[in-house]
């Protein structure tokens, strides 16, 4: 390809998300000509900050896992020589369960976790072994979990379904589905990149990391447009051709990669392509996953009631995660009573989040200040006592405005569900219909979570970098 038509490009990443960012630094690494078309004013997606009077906030992301040596996320951060220009400190413990008769801490330490377990629920002789299988899962046997439940995992190990909860909450936060339906091999890679190996923050806000993807990939002689909407994905005989932006600028390219929802790549800016009708009813059949109700507080002094800053607490008010489950998808009620909450690092802000349903933009609009009072007195209530004295700033985001925000369909948190009937779908990591197309990120069916939909951008450019040179050899 000739470098010197400016609009002419290797490869054209649409969102400027943790996935599309590293696919873009490792193509750009190769040699390869990248554009990378964000329609947000910053990078990162959920996986940003802003500030309002004086709080800095981080939007939705609170912390990341698969950062040990090996790890994946830890990996990519070394190979795009990366591991000395991002503070990334782990807190301990890294999360807290409370629930009615427990408090369980999730150490660094995995020893000091299993006997809190131990002693807890002495009755259960499996919880090392549940661990150890959770914190190095043999091939083999990750291949068997392609066509369990976590619920089947689960049983096999415990009896007491307390127990159960405690363990699988964080896959439900972080997941949005009960282990009943939770794919058992998305259930066990949360569980290892992310309860295993689990509070990592970076210093400044979880900011830092896109940012500083971003700038090493301009480094690399990638090109960043900030504020630009994609408006088409240009095709021609079944084949990408290229781009063309909002501002009807189109550009060129011999692949699109698109790190956005997969009902916007497909139905909206594939507009002129009869996508066929298997497809298009397999697209109209997908269930996405739960949104988010989250508060924004800021606080004016560190007192004895916040939890420990850095470390993620999750509060369920009963066992029946079925339940909690079936209540997040009311259409017309909104439950915030299970929830997890973290104090920033700072000590001076609060990010409290629960899972819900999308409704629609009427019923946010009506609800969503007094949604967020009752959210804090039920805080106040349950972790935070005398928490509505030390307010002085309190704002929230609803489904809605996680939709507005990303343009993710219905404002899903983690993408498509992961249910079995919906997992490892080769239509959404690179379609056999259109030449030249990728999905990366969340909307693929393959991953979830932050260290997750880094590996699908790293594993995605491999497969495009070895693609590019057998075509060129």
């Amino acid at each position: 390809m000739s470098q010197t038509d400016n609009n002419l490009y290797d490869a054209i990443i649409i969102g400027a998300g943790m996935s599309g960012l590293v696919c873009g630094c490792y193509l750009a690494q190769a040699g390869m000509k990248v554009l990378i078309a964000e329609q947000h004013h910053k990078p990162g997606g959920y996986c940003s900050t802003f500030k309002r009077k004086g709080f800095t906030f981080d939007a939705a992301a609170h912390s990341f896992g698969s950062y040990r040596e090996g790890g994946n996320f830890k990996t990519v951060v070394n190979e795009l020589g990366l591991d000395h220009r991002i503070a990334i400190r782990r807190y301990d413990p890294a999360d807290i369960v409370v629930t009615p008769n427990h408090r369980i801490s999730f150490w660094n330490d995995w020893g000091k976790t299993i006997r809190e377990l131990q002693l807890a629920f002495p009755h259960e002789l499996k919880t090392k072994e549940f661990i150890s299988f959770m914190a190095d899962p043999k091939p083999a046997d990750i291949a068997a979990l392609r066509n369990q439940t976590f619920k089947e995992v689960l049983d096999r190990y415990f009896t007491d379904d307390k127990i159960k909860t405690i363990l699988f909450c964080q896959l439900f936060g972080n997941g949005g589905l009960p282990p009943s339906l939770m794919s058992a091999f998305t259930g066990s890679k949360i569980f290892t990149e992310f309860v295993v190996d689990g509070g990592y923050y970076p210093d400044g806000g979880m900011q830092a990391l896109p940012d500083t993807f971003a700038q090493r990939f301009t480094e690399f002689g990638g090109t960043l447009l900030l504020s630009s909407s994609v408006a088409i994905i240009t095709e021609d005989r079944n084949k990408v051709s290229g781009v063309v932006l909002k501002n009807g600028t189109a550009i060129r390219s011999r692949c699109v990669i698109s790190n956005c929802d997969a009902r916007q790549t497909y139905f909206s800016l594939l507009k002129g392509y009869s996508l066929n009708n298997r497809f298009a009813e397999k697209l109209n059949s997908m269930k996405p996953s739960l949104s988010m109700f989250i508060a924004y507080l800021g606080i004016d002094e560190f007192f004895d009631a916040l939890p420990q800053p850095g470390s993620t607490l999750w509060f369920l008010p009963h066992y029946n995660i079925e339940q909690m489950y079936l209540s997040a998808q009311n259409e017309y009620e909104t439950d915030l009573s299970k929830y997890l909450l973290r104090v920033s690092p700072s000590g001076n802000t609060i990010l409290a989040m629960a899972n819900t349903s999308f409704k629609n933009k009427e019923y946010w609009d009506k609800n969503k200040q007094l949604l967020l009072k009752n959210f804090i007195t039920i805080i106040e209530q349950t972790t935070v006592p005398n928490l509505s004295k030390h307010l002085r700033y309190q704002e929230a985001a609803s489904p809605y405005t996680l939709h507005s925000y990303t343009l993710n369909y219905q404002g899903a948190a983690y993408g498509w569900e992961s249910i079995k009937q919906q997992f490892l779908d080769p239509d959404f990591r690179k379609p056999t219909f259109i030449d030249g197309l990728y999905l990366t990120g969340h909307w693929t069916t393959y991953a979830q979570g932050l260290a997750g939909v880094v590996y699908l951008g790293y594993d995605l450019a491999k497969s495009i970098i070895r693609k590019d040179k057998t075509a060129r050899a």
